[in-house]
Formats: structure tokens, C-alpha cells, sequence
């Protein structure tokens, strides 16, 4: 169900990582979780952001959740149809609603971050809880 080529974070946060620039989103999951989304706040092209810490926030019309960060780089894109068109988070959460683009501080990051089939599993025991 997963994308095999993405890495996942406990967060429900995404990565795909081509060379040294990395495409974040959130995971089909947070969209289900979070409900129809309605805003997205997201950093701009040069910021900063730190693994583990939150960059911008998702506003469904359930709750306003933190969106956190699967590794250390700068900002060196931002998904711009979702300032007009936040509900594609609910419908594409791993295509066209990709959140930001950034360029890895360090690529050994991402070698600490979930496979599919791990990020599955950690969703199975998850639900089990």
C-alpha cells in the first residue's frame, strides 16, 4: 500500500531522497487520521529545518497537527498548489501533495528513517495498541 521507494517516520512523515535533495510529505495514514484537510502551513524556500522538530502544521477540520521533519536540510522548495488546493493532501498524500523540498544536510539521515514494510507494521501494532 505503501510506496516502496519512500522512507517513513513515526510522525506518519515521508521522504523521498534523489541524490541529495529529499521530497517530504505526510503518509496516506495522517491524511486518514487528520480528516479533511483545509490549510497548510509550510516554511519558505531557504529555511532551515531540523530532524525531529516540526516545520509547518496541517489544519483539518478535525485538528491543527505538527508537521515534523525525517532529517536536517534546507528549504529549496515548497509545494505552492497547496496554498489553493490543501484538500489534495487527502487526495494524493504521496504524489501531487508533496509538502517541501530540501537539500540533506547529511544523506546518512535518511538511512535511519523506515521502509514500507516496516512503517506498515509500525501502523499494524499501532492499531493494535
Amino acid at each position: 500500500m505503501y510506496p516502496q521507494e519512500l522512507l517513513y517516520t513515526k510522525e506518519h512523515e515521508w521522504i523521498r531522497v534523489d541524490e541529495e535533495i529529499g521530497t517530504i510529505g505526510i503518509t496516506d495514514f495522517a491524511q486518514h487520521e487528520l480528516g479533511d484537510v483545509v490549510f497548510v502551513e509550510l516554511p519558505k524556500v531557504g529555511d532551515h529545518i531540523t530532524a525531529n522538530e516540526a516545520f509547518g502544521t496541517i489544519e483539518s477540520v478535525k485538528a491543527v497537527s505538527e508537521i515534523f521533519a525525517p532529517v536536517d536540510g534546507e528549504v529549496v522548495g515548497v509545494n505552492s498548489k497547496l496554498q489553493n488546493s490543501p484538500e489534495l493532501v487527502n487526495s494524493d498524500p504521496h504524489g501531487d501533495a508533496w509538502l517541501i523540498r530540501v537539500r540533506l544536510s547529511d544523506r546518512a539521515d535518511a538511512d535511519k528513517l523506515m521502509s514500507a514494510e516496516d512503517y506498515e507494521a509500525y501502523i499494524k501494532e499501532k492499531k493494535a495498541e
